[in-house]
């Protein structure tokens, strides 16, 4: 999804088009894919968090689980 983005980066105000991405991922697999992405990202401080996920139907969290094996 594009999103407008406000920050300052190196003491300069920033206003820049970016996309928001949602990955989806075990807590186990989070590791490895923030290595990866800091690897592949072309910022040099790219915005990487986590949403834990408290609870849901669990059919579809067994299947996130199941999608994310290694």
């Amino acid at each position: 999804m594009p999103i407008r983005s406000f920050y300052v980066w190196e003491g300069a105000a920033q206003d820049d088009a970016e996309w928001q991405l949602q990955i989806k991922t075990s807590a186990g697999r989070l590791a490895a894919l923030v290595e990866h992405l800091r690897a592949n990202h072309s910022y040099d401080v790219p915005e990487i968090i986590a949403t834990p996920i408290v609870g849901g139907n669990p059919d579809y969290l067994a299947w996130v689980d199941h999608q994310t094996r290694a």
